[in-house]
C-alpha cells in the first residue's frame, strides 16, 4: 500500500514526539535503606577498660560510613553522623518535604520542645533554659549581641585561643554598646595552675571588664579551661561569663552544672552526631532578661527564651532528628565517649612527645583535653608552613588534618580523632610526625 505525502509527514511526526516525550512511567519507590548493626554496650566494663577493646570500637565504627581514600584526622569541623542518625535523616527530609508546611505549622513546635526536654535532660537544665538555634555560632552571636548590659566605658574580654566568630562578635560590641574590648594571651605551655593566673591577672589588669567570652575546649588546640572556677573568679569580680562549649558538649562527659555558668552556647552537629545545622544556647531562668530578645522578636513573649532566637524559615530536619543522636549518645554513654576519645589521643602524643623538636600544645593533665589535640614543629609557626606541613601528611601518609591559627606562639597543626578512628590510624599518624619531625631538624 502505498502512502500519500500528507500521511508520511503525520507519521514521521509521530514517531518524533514519541523520541521526544517517551510514555510516563511511574517511579519506582526508593530503595528501602538496611538497617545499621544495633550497638551493645557491655555494662561489666569500666570506661577506661572498654576504651582499650578494639573489638568493641571496631563495632562502633560499623556505625559510620566513612571515605576509605583516607584517614579522617580532621573531625573537629563537624561530626559524622552514626548509620541510626543518618538514616533518621533522611527519613525527616523525606516527611518535611512530604508534609511541607503542614509540617511547620501544626506539629513542629511541640516536636522541637520534645527535643528541647530531651536536650535539657542530658544537660543537667530545664528545657525553659533552652533555645534552638542553627549551631554553635548562631547561639554564640545572639548571647553576645544581645548581652544588654554593657555600658559605654565597659570593657569586654577574650583570649587568643577563642572561637573566631565570637571574636568577632565581641569586637563588634565596639560601636554596638560603646565598650572597649581587651584581648588575653594562654600561656604556653598551659597547665591547670597557669591558666588560672593567667585570667586573675587578667581581671585584675582589666577592671572595667564586665563580659568575658570563655572557651571550654578551644578549637585551636583542644585545651580544657577549668571553666568553673574561672567562672567563679568573674562572678565576684562582677563580671559575667558566656561560656563556649560547642566543642566540649559530647566529647567530655559534665552537665551545666558542672561548669557554673549562666550564659552557655553547645553544639549538635559536632560531638553528637546530629546533622548540620543544629545547636542551642542556655540561659539560666534568672538571667533571661540579660539577654535582649533577637532583633525584637514578637513571635513568643520576652519571658521566653525562645524569643533570644530568630532564625526565620530554616530547614527543621536537623532538628527533628536530634533525638535520635542523642539516642546513639546515650548508648555509649558520655562516660565511655570521653574515655575513649582521651585514649586515642594519649596514644599517639605518647609515641612522640619525646621527638626534641615536637611541641605538644595541650598539656598531660587530663582535665585539660580530649580527643582534639595540636603539635608543632618547632620554628614552623607560620600559616604556610603548618599548610605544607597537613599536605605533607596527606601526600605521604593519606593523613587528613587541618591548619590552625591564632595561639601566640604561632600556627599549628590540629589533629581530631572520632570515634570511629582505630588504634592503628593513630599509631600510623605517630609514624607519619616521627618521620616528620625528623626530615624538618636536618
Amino acid at each position: 500500500m502505498s502512502l500519500s505525502r500528507r500521511e508520511m509527514v503525520a507519521g514521521l511526526g509521530a514517531v518524533a514526539v514519541s523520541a521526544v516525550s517517551p510514555p510516563v512511567i511511574p517511579p519506582s519507590p526508593a530503595p528501602r535503606l538496611p538497617e545499621a548493626e544495633p550497638l551493645i554496650v557491655p555494662a561489666d566494663r569500666r570506661p577506661d577498660q572498654l576504651a582499650r577493646d578494639e573489638s568493641f570500637w571496631g563495632t562502633v565504627a560499623r556505625q559510620y560510613r566513612v571515605s576509605p581514600d583516607f584517614i579522617n584526622l580532621e573531625n573537629g569541623y563537624y561530626g559524622i553522623m552514626p548509620e541510626p542518625v543518618r538514616q533518621a535523616y533522611h527519613r525527616n527530609v523525606d516527611q518535611l518535604n512530604e508534609l511541607n508546611s503542614h509540617l511547620l505549622r501544626t506539629s513542629y513546635t511541640d516536636r522541637a520542645t520534645q527535643v528541647r526536654k530531651r536536650i535539657a535532660t542530658v544537660l543537667g537544665a530545664s528545657h525553659e533554659e533552652i533555645a534552638l538555634t542553627r549551631g554553635g555560632t548562631e547561639a554564640l552571636q545572639n548571647l553576645i549581641g544581645g548581652y544588654n548590659r554593657l555600658r559605654p566605658g565597659d570593657a569586654v574580654m577574650y583570649a587568643d585561643l577563642d572561637y573566631h566568630s565570637a571574636r568577632y562578635a565581641m569586637n563588634w560590641l565596639r560601636g554596638r554598646r560603646g565598650v572597649s574590648v581587651e584581648r588575653m594571651a594562654i600561656p604556653e605551655p598551659a597547665t591547670h595552675q597557669a591558666t588560672l593566673d593567667t585570667y586573675a591577672q587578667a581581671l585584675r589588669d582589666h577592671p572595667r571588664v564586665k563580659l568575658l567570652l570563655l572557651s571550654h575546649m578551644n578549637n585551636r588546640t583542644g585545651l580544657v579551661l577549668p571553666v568553673a572556677e574561672i567562672v567563679s573568679m568573674a562572678r565576684d569580680k562582677g563580671v559575667d561569663v558566656i561560656v563556649d562549649a560547642a566543642h566540649s558538649w559530647g566529647q567530655l562527659d559534665f552537665t551545666i552544672g558542672d561548669l557554673k555558668a549562666d550564659f552557655a552556647v553547645f553544639s549538635l552537629h559536632k560531638w553528637m552526631g546530629a546533622p548540620l545545622g543544629s545547636g542551642f544556647l542556655y540561659i539560666r531562668k534568672n538571667r533571661l532578661a540579660d539577654i535582649d530578645p533577637a532583633f525584637a522578636d514578637e513571635t513568643y513573649s520576652g519571658r521566653d527564651i525562645r524569643s533570644r532566637v530568630h532564625s526565620g524559615t530554616m530547614d527543621v530536619a536537623p532538628i527533628l532528628t536530634v533525638g535520635t543522636a542523642l539516642d546513639f549518645h546515650d548508648t555509649l554513654g558520655a562516660a565511655v565517649k570521653q574515655a575513649r576519645l582521651r585514649f586515642l589521643r594519649d596514644r599517639w602524643v605518647h609515641q612522640v612527645i619525646d621527638i626534641p623538636n615536637l611541641e605538644i600544645l595541650t598539656p598531660e593533665e587530663p582535665a585539660m583535653y580530649g580527643t582534639m589535640t595540636a603539635f608543632r614543629i618547632t620554628g614552623r609557626t607560620s600559616e604556610a608552613d603548618n599548610v605544607a606541613i597537613t599536605k605533607d601528611l596527606m601526600d605521604r601518609h593519606r593523613i587528613f588534618t587541618v591548619r590552625r591559627g591564632g595561639p601566640v606562639r604561632g600556627d599549628c597543626v590540629r589533629v581530631t580523632p572520632a570515634l570511629f578512628t582505630s588504634r592503628d590510624q593513630v599509631d600510623l599518624l605517630a609514624v607519619a610526625v616521627r618521620e616528620l619531625a625528623s626530615r624538618m631538624r636536618r
